[in-house]
């Protein structure tokens, strides 16, 4: 179909603007994937769909457009990490430490990366990873090697500068074809996008209220796990299993991400077994957090 009548959908206002199916919706990302529309086409689509907003009917037609272009790599044993690609700004990454907390446990890591996205423009996954010498069980994946397409939108999104609809669906590849997967979620109105979207596609799917949106709790917040149709909520707060950890609010360097991961404090340390303990709860490795949790400090 004429892109045309794709910006036509999402720009015209308020009376004129109208969902896209699923076939539109997936057709739509396939034209922007391999860009056979101009750059300005892409752009003007995607902050007009932004602003509509987005269905999940035409998130789940964008998913399926993506799949047909991921190359896959099975990991087995393994749960996803979904990160955002915005970066982190104030607090270090915890995936490095967690791996080590599970390097005995056979329970593996995908974690994905690539260049900076809008809009945080904080200290990528990439970045961290690339530095660091990484456990064996985490599986470090970069999205230029396995779905180039999308790499290649990063200029074009960078210009625009702004969150789109991409920032919400490309954080779960299900690249590695892992039963399992968790990802961050600002607001509890995401969950249910998350969950209608993605959940069939893992035989578990838990969304946490992560650290800049982020797979990693480091605060009280909400777990969600969605499972053959049924969502179960769980409330995980550090300071019950004797963590204090004092969250930055200052933007911090790579250097000093690093030296935080590299030379952790206790409290930081007892934080990466906490998120490990709640990933092994959601891989089904553990019958409770707080089972998991005490295993890791066993």
């Amino acid at each position: 179909m004429d892109f045309f009548k794709y910006i036509h959908a999402v720009g015209t206002g308020v009376k004129g603007n109208r969902d896209l199916s699923f076939e539109e919706s997936k057709d739509m990302m396939e034209q922007v994937l391999r860009q056979s529309v101009y750059g300005e086409q892409i752009a003007a689509f995607l902050l007009g769909w932004r602003l509509k907003p987005e269905t999940t009917q035409e998130f789940k037609g964008v998913v399926e457009a993506c799949d047909m272009f991921i190359k896959k790599s099975d990991v087995l044993n393994s749960i996803e990490l979904g990160y955002p690609f915005d970066g982190k700004v104030n607090n270090p990454f915890l995936f490095p430490l967690v791996g080590k907390v599970l390097k005995d446990s056979d329970l593996n890591l995908v974690v994905v990366g690539d260049d900076l996205t809008p809009a945080k423009k904080g200290i990528t996954l990439k970045e961290t990873a690339i530095a660091l010498e990484l456990s064996k069980n985490i599986y470090y994946l970069d999205r230029a090697d396995f779905f180039k397409e999308m790499h290649d939108l990063t200029p074009i999104r960078m210009r625009l500068g702004l969150r789109t609809g991409f920032n919400t669906i490309e954080k779960l590849t299900h690249v590695a074809s892992s039963d399992y997967a968790i990802t961050g979620v600002f607001h509890k109105p995401l969950v249910k996008k998350y969950i209608e979207v993605f959940s069939h596609r893992y035989k578990r799917l838990a969304l946490i209220q992560g650290n800049e949106g982020t797979p990693e709790l480091f605060s009280k917040g909400r777990l969600w796990i969605a499972e053959g149709g049924n969502v179960e909520e769980i409330i995980v707060d550090p300071q019950h299993y004797g963590i204090n950890y004092v969250k930055s609010w200052e933007r911090i360097t790579l250097k000093e991400s690093l030296e935080q991961i590299n030379d952790p404090s206790k409290e930081f340390l007892d934080l990466a077994r906490l998120n490990a303990a709640v990933y092994l709860f959601v891989a089904q490795k553990a019958d409770s957090i707080d089972e998991a949790f005490e295993k890791l400090n066993g």
